[in-house]
């Protein structure tokens, strides 16, 4: 068998060990069945979504492609289980927890079939997840994109690979098929990639918005607290300065009026965005102050990303930002990840 056929493919049913994270407003059902057709695994993201919006995403990817794909949800919504619920009924193969899923709803999934994939910064996440019945993880290290900790991939990866004994995919700084081999070479099942998959052409990011990430540089993000109260990496630009100089009041002046604006957009209501409030409080053990702030992130990506206006919005990425200088197609950057590392691999074994 190929090196290039890992655990991870046969676990999630795809050709390629290489998976489209879920990226609220960027992983739609065109970017997810895209990835899909073109060998890897795509997954939908769902956070962002109202549950009609699930609905009808969900639809659309099982109508543009019959090859596996995930769904990202987030453990904290008030209507996790029916969206849950939802998933096992289309008969999606996996789902994906972008923050701490609890021990119940990882045992809700399995029994349902469902394949469950937790994304975590640190190997404690890692061992407590596959001590719950965790399927597999995804492992992002500091240089990774919007929220993220602070080991770089390159010490957090062979870690985790060493505590757990289900498949770890990399994920934090990659964008090649050297990046892919590197991540074998660490014990990893494969590599997952957001800013990469991002930059594609199927990805939803407003093209002049797509622009202005290829002319950055890897010194061009900054980790910062200031948009929802925890560490998230994101562009260097003009709204994110103004956040770090504003004042406590400001900041949560900010992030009510944009909690205002999201609640119009999603079609919450109040007790819905109060529930989701309280559950992020718990699970994530945030201060009220922050809680608040949480509100900014919906409104500020969607300026950014969708409507273009990059002077109002926040842009999360990745340091690798600085190293992609394209926009292909989803099966066009695979078939490349693959041909290259397949000719890294033959390149490491050739005798002299």
């Amino acid at each position: 068998m190929s090196a290039l056929h890992t655990k991870a493919c046969d676990l999630f049913g795809v050709r390629y060990p290489i998976v489209q994270t879920g990226m609220g407003y960027v992983s739609d059902a065109a970017l997810t069945t895209a990835t899909a057709n073109a060998g890897g695994l795509g997954i939908l993201s769902a956070g962002l979504l109202s549950y009609d919006e699930l609905v009808t995403a969900v639809d659309t990817v099982l109508a543009g492609t019959d090859q596996p794909f995930g769904v990202n949800v987030r453990a904290d919504q008030p209507d996790v289980g029916r969206r849950l619920d939802l998933l096992i009924s289309a008969g999606v193969k996996v789902v994906s927890f972008a923050l701490a899923p609890r021990q119940d709803l990882i045992a809700k999934c399995k029994d349902a079939g469902l394949v469950v994939v937790s994304s975590i910064g640190a190997r404690r996440h890692a061992e407590k997840v596959a001590g719950w019945g965790a399927d597999a993880v995804i492992v992002q290290g500091g240089e990774g994109g919007g929220h993220t900790g602070g080991v770089p991939t390159s010490l957090l990866l062979p870690q985790v690979v060493d505590a757990v004994d289900i498949p770890v995919i990399g994920a934090g700084g990659f964008f090649d098929g050297r990046g892919l081999v590197a991540a074998l070479s660490y014990g990893a099942a494969g590599i997952a990639m957001g800013t990469r998959f991002m930059l594609t052409a199927e990805s939803p990011v407003a093209q002049q918005v797509k622009e202005f990430y290829l002319s950055k540089s890897v010194t061009d993000t900054v980790l910062t607290n200031e948009v929802d109260g925890v560490p998230q990496r994101v562009l260097r630009a003009g709204t994110v300065d103004r956040l770090e100089r504003a004042s406590a009041p400001g900041r949560l002046l900010r992030a009510a009026r944009n909690a205002v604006a999201f609640r119009k957009v999603s079609g919450s209501s109040w007790a819905d965005l109060a529930r989701e409030g309280l559950a992020m409080r718990k699970g994530r053990d945030l201060s009220w102050s922050q809680v608040v702030m949480a509100a900014n992130a919906p409104m500020l990506y969607r300026a950014a990303l969708l409507e273009g206006q990059i002077d109002v919005g926040v842009m999360a990425t990745g340091q690798v930002v600085g190293l992609i200088d394209d926009l292909p197609a989803c099966a066009e950057l695979i078939d490349r990840i693959m041909t290259q590392a397949a000719d890294v691999l033959r390149h490491l074994t050739d005798e002299e």
